[in-house]
C-alpha cells in the first residue's frame, strides 16, 4: 500500500519544508511530506483464500462462464437499454425507475449520454443547487492554478430545497384511477399535491459547462395532505415546458411493472425455478417473461367469434 502522511513545521530550516497541503493540519500550511510503501497482510489472508475457492466450485456447479463477473445493477440495466434501443430498434422512450437507479449517478449520466430523458425515484439526501444559481470565479491572486468559476454557496439536498419552497408551491393532480373504490371516493381516483422545481443536481462526478454551469433537471415531489413534509422524490430530465400532470403520470406509472412482476410469479411461475445452472436459470425466465407477452398480446388482440 502507498500512502503519505504530513509533519507541520514552524520554521522552514528541515529539509523538504514548504507550504501544501498538509494532512495533520487538515489544511493548506508550512510542513514536511513523508511517503511510504508498506507490505500489508491481512490477518484473514487464509480465510479469504479458502472463501475464494469455495466461490470458484460453486460457480464451476453452476456452470457460471469465467469471464462473467459481478456488474451493478445499473450497468445491467444500461446494457439491457442498449439492446432493445439498438439492436432491437424499439423506440426511444423516457426511462422509469425507483431510487436504486435514480441514486446513482452514473446511471443518470449513462441514460444522457443514450440520448434517453428519464423520471427516476431518489433519495431526498440527494444535494442540488437551484436552478437560479451561478457559478462565479474567485479573484485570481497570481499564484498557482487560475481559479475556477464554482458556486458560492453549498449545495442543498432535496429536502431542504422542496421545504423552503412550502406546501403552498404544490398543486394537487389526479395521475389516474385505481381498483380499490369506497363510498368516500367511488371512481378511486388516485390524487395527492405535488411540486415540481428546477434544480441542478450536484453530485461530485456530473460534468459540467465551461462556465462552470451544472445541467438543469426537474424535481419533482410528492406531499400528501396531512403529511408534515413530502414522501416520494424524482429527478427528471423531460424538457423545461412540461407540464405537472404529464411528470406526475410518469413518475407513478411504474405501478404497471408491478403488475407484471405479480402476473409473472403468481400465474406464470417466474420464481418457481428450482434448479442449480446458470444457464437453467436464464431458460426459465425467458420462457415466463415470453409466456407473459403473449398474455399481453391476448388481452390487446380482439377476441374472434367462436366456432359453432
Amino acid at each position: 500500500m502507498i500512502d503519505d502522511t504530513g509533519f507541520p513545521k514552524d520554521g522552514k530550516d528541515s529539509p523538504g519544508v514548504a507550504r501544501m497541503y498538509c494532512g495533520a493540519l487538515g489544511k493548506t500550511g508550512n510542513c514536511q511530506i513523508g511517503m511510504s510503501v508498506h507490505a500489508v497482510l491481512g490477518r484473514d489472508q487464509s480465510r479469504r483464500r479458502q472463501g475464494q475457492a469455495e466461490i470458484k466450485a460453486r460457480r464451476a456447479r453452476s456452470a457460471i462462464p469465467d469471464e462473467l463477473r459481478h456488474r451493478e445493477k445499473w450497468r445491467l440495466a444500461l446494457d439491457m437499454l442498449d439492446d432493445v434501443t439498438t439492436e432491437w430498434g424499439l423506440p426511444r422512450r423516457p426511462v422509469v425507475a425507483d431510487a436504486g437507479y435514480g441514486d446513482a449517478t452514473e446511471f443518470r449520466l449513462g441514460l444522457t449520454e443514450r440520448g434517453l430523458t428519464y423520471a427516476l425515484a431518489v433519495s431526498p439526501t440527494a444535494t442540488a443547487q437551484p436552478a437560479e444559481a451561478v457559478p462565479v470565479t474567485p479573484a485570481y491572486r497570481g499564484t498557482g492554478r487560475p481559479p475556477q468559476p464554482r458556486y458560492p454557496d453549498p449545495p442543498q439536498d432535496l429536502k431542504s430545497l422542496v421545504m423552503a419552497a412550502g406546501r403552498s408551491a404544490g398543486r394537487y393532480v389526479l395521475w389516474r384511477h385505481g381498483s380499490k373504490k369506497s363510498p368516500g371516493n367511488p371512481t378511486a381516483r388516485m390524487r395527492s399535491r405535488f411540486l415540481a422545481l428546477r434544480v441542478r443536481p450536484a453530485n461530485r462526478n456530473i460534468p459540467r459547462g465551461s462556465d462552470g454551469c451544472l445541467p438543469e433537471c426537474w424535481l419533482l415531489a410528492e406531499w400528501p395532505p396531512g403529511e408534515p413534509e413530502p414522501t416520494d422524490y424524482w429527478l427528471s430530465t423531460l424538457p423545461a415546458d412540461t407540464k405537472l400532470r404529464d411528470l406526475v403520470r410518469l413518475a407513478k406509472i411504474r405501478w404497471r411493472i408491478e403488475h407484471d412482476y405479480r402476473e409473472l410469479k403468481d400465474g406464470l411461475g417466474l420464481d418457481h425455478f428450482e434448479g442449480r445452472s446458470w444457464l437453467g436459470w436464464h431458460r426459465h425466465v425467458t420462457l415466463a417473461a415470453v409466456a407473459q407477452a403473449i398474455c399481453t398480446q391476448l388481452r390487446r388482440t380482439p377476441k374472434a367469434p367462436a366456432q359453432a
